[in-house]
């Protein structure tokens, strides 16, 4: 009974709400001479702040044609302007500003939904060794990793040096598909030297201070070993694959809106994805120095603990993961 109760006061809560916001928005109407999409645009900064307000109010509006304009194909975006003025009687010419804005911020949401496509057509598209081209983009991976190695055979112990489990890397993508490959190779091409620096702090133990409270808990051999144990050490493909997975994540549930409607003036594209992947390849790094785990049975709660500082940092409407990317000088006059 409780439980019935309780679901019927938010219910009413629900229907209340609604009807008041209606209220609210027909009178800010009657009292501005703007509707809600003019008020957004002319009231608000350019950039995440501005997008998600827009696609907010349009999903949430009880208009046919504003619900569906968040999903329209890319090159009906203008007609779908024209409509969207037409039907708040808007005239153009009296505010050509609202429109270039209108059309930015849909490039952007439709551009968000069209890369989450993208980028689960390559999740799902699994590693084929018989395919010519998922072989030369591994082959690469190599190459720019170990540019002065040679790969002795395509199924080697030698695949164990950049971080992959076994002989053949191909088991290894089974999770991510060849979103996992894609993001790998563009890290080692794009950002070589950081990538190769990465590589080489994961191959290489640290030596950690131990404590007297340490010493106290082991033998000398056992605070030996411990002393030796990789804190920096890890899988580089597999944490990349890993990594992959956590972008992927934050893409799906709506997390990177933030970010990419804050770098990209337009639609976002893989590149921005990749851009975004790279950057996080850089921060868990840094975060896993900083954690200092004693061994890499800690990697989940290091990533989790890393997952959750990087969904708090997207959760402010200006916050840019990777400003160096950014092309948001482009998003002023918009």
């Amino acid at each position: 009974m409780k439980h019935f109760l309780r679901m019927l006061i938010q219910v009413c809560l629900y229907f209340y709400c609604k009807f008041l916001w209606r209220c609210l928005k027909f009178v800010m109407r009657k009292l501005t001479g703007r509707c809600e999409l003019q008020r957004i645009c002319y009231n608000t900064k350019p950039g995440a702040s501005r997008t998600m307000k827009i696609e907010t109010s349009l999903r949430d509006s009880k208009s046919k044609l504003l619900q569906t304009s968040v999903s329209v194909h890319p090159d009906a975006i203008e007609k779908t302007i024209e409509d969207i003025m037409e039907l708040k009687n808007i005239n153009p010419d009296i505010n050509p500003q609202l429109g270039i804005s209108l059309q930015a911020c849909l490039l952007q949401i439709v551009g968000y939904r069209n890369l989450i496509a993208d980028v689960e057509k390559l999740r799902r598209e699994p590693y084929d060794s018989d395919n010519p081209q998922h072989e030369e983009m591994l082959l690469k991976l190599w190459k720019f990793l170990k540019p002065n190695t040679p790969l002795e055979s395509r199924i080697s112990k030698q695949w164990c040096e950049i971080g992959f489990q076994g002989d053949d890397p191909k088991t290894d993508f089974r999770g991510m598909g060849l979103l996992g490959l894609y993001n790998l190779q563009y890290f080692a091409e794009r950002d070589a030297t950081a990538a190769q620096q990465v590589l080489s702090d994961s191959l290489h133990p640290k030596c950690r201070d131990i404590t007297k409270e340490e010493i106290s808990k082991f033998s000398k051999a056992e605070w030996e070993k411990k002393r030796m144990d990789k804190a920096i050490g890890y899988s580089f493909a597999i944490v990349g694959i890993n990594i992959t997975d956590l972008a992927y994540n934050l893409l799906i549930s709506g997390a990177l809106k933030t970010h990419f409607y804050n770098i990209a003036p337009e639609a976002p594209t893989l590149s921005h994805f990749q851009q975004t992947f790279c950057y996080l390849m850089h921060e868990f790094h840094k975060f896993w120095i900083e954690e200092d785990p004693m061994d890499i049975m800690e990697f989940n709660r290091v990533r989790e603990k890393f997952r959750k500082r990087i969904i708090k940092q997207l959760q402010n409407p200006d916050m840019a993961l990777c400003p160096h990317f950014a092309a948001s000088e482009g998003l002023i006059n918009m």
